[in-house]
């Protein structure tokens, strides 16, 4: 399998998958979609494996979510484009009935934060920082942002994260509910790799169950997500969206006041 974004591995039973561009945060374009789907169906399909730990490369982030470069240059027609992959990577992950961990070191942010969300269980180290920032780019998250966030930290913690924008340490995540557990960064691996043990061995047939029978009630928000997504293809392109982008990349702050009816 040739991966040009993604980092796969399989050792123990464990699938290991690790978005490779420290460069860039880890930020997702579209070949970076590409990638997670054909990593993830592969570790879905083998029956050697029976845990899968998402991560990524280097020390600062997770993933920092779309490539804001990508994602200045587009338009409707290319955020249709991501939109479709996002969409089959996270019917993957939830229909996957293997148990996935987020292995989470640094920022998971943006979309980063959602894809999380969209694992299983979160061990995160405790310099980690996660959040939205969709309305500082003139965006919003409805990839299973809006939808699971509510139901994870409840609907006014939800705003404010959605909203207000402001990153939430790795501690603090771990009161809200965000995330799973917190642990000094030296001891990030050996968490993760306790946890794989422990669900190795369990019955894979029940977590199967478990796993589906979880997800029971949010699959019911994916019209919510699909319906979110189609709106937001039609942002990407206006001026408001670039002015968000524009800003991002050039180190500044958004007037975004000059939109305002």
């Amino acid at each position: 399998m040739e991966l040009t974004d993604v980092c796969y591995d399989v050792s123990g039973g464990v699938a290991r998958i690790t978005i490779n561009r420290p460069e860039k945060y880890n930020a997702f374009r579209e070949e970076t979609l590409d990638d997670l789907i054909a990593a993830f169906s592969a570790a879905e399909a083998d029956r050697a494996v029976g845990v899968i730990v998402l991560t990524g490369a280097g020390e600062k982030a997770f993933c920092s979510g779309g490539d804001i470069s990508w994602e200045d240059a587009s338009d409707p027609a290319g955020a249709a484009r991501m939109n479709r992959r996002t969409s089959v990577l996270s019917l993957i992950m939830r229909g996957c009935g293997k148990p996935i961990i987020a292995r989470v070191k640094g920022y998971a942010v943006g979309g980063g934060n959602e894809l999380q969300l969209l694992c299983d269980l979160t061990v995160a180290s405790d310099d980690s920082k996660f959040g939205q920032a969709g309305p500082k780019m003139g965006s919003v998250p409805v990839w299973w942002g809006t939808q699971l966030l509510p139901r994870i930290v409840g609907e006014r913690r939800a705003r404010e994260i959605v909203m207000l924008c402001e990153q939430i340490p790795a501690p603090q995540a771990v009161e809200l509910g965000l995330i799973n557990k917190c642990v000094p960064a030296a001891g990030l691996d050996a968490a993760v790799d306790a946890w794989c043990e422990r669900l190795l061995s369990l019955s894979p047939q029940a977590l199967r169950v478990a796993k589906l029978s979880l997800n029971f009630e949010s699959d019911q928000l994916w019209a919510s997500v699909q319906h979110g997504q189609q709106m937001i293809n039609f942002i990407h392109g206006t001026e408001e969206f670039h002015e968000g982008t524009q800003a991002f990349l050039q180190k500044r702050s958004p007037d975004f006041g000059r939109f305002r009816s």
